[in-house]
């Protein structure tokens, strides 16, 4: 697939950005080489390789889903400004 200076401009239009007339054909260049590094990854054999979500290996921790009441009120009100009768103490806004 080639993309000429029309369609560059058809492209650069939809992804709202402005290029001048004379840019286009460098614009077009660049478009097509892009292309061509498509070609040639799907000319790579992928046949029976799995999809890869890191370059190293691992597994995610896991835990058993239970429900807690979280039993950590302490540790989540120790960085409240105003904490007062085990709950966060916010100045009143409606009168």
């Amino acid at each position: 697939m080639s993309i000429d200076t029309a369609t560059a401009a058809k492209v650069a239009k939809l992804a709202r950005i402005r290029v001048e007339e004379d840019e286009l054909p460098a614009l077009a260049q660049e478009f097509n080489t892009i292309l061509g590094f498509i070609e040639q990854l799907n000319e790579v054999d992928v046949e029976g390789i799995e999809p890869m979500v890191s370059v190293t290996p691992m597994r995610l921790k896991r835990r058993d889903d239970v429900v807690t009441d979280g039993n950590q009120q302490d540790k989540v009100l120790a960085n409240a400004p105003d904490a007062r009768e085990g709950f966060f103490a916010v100045p009143k806004v409606v009168e």
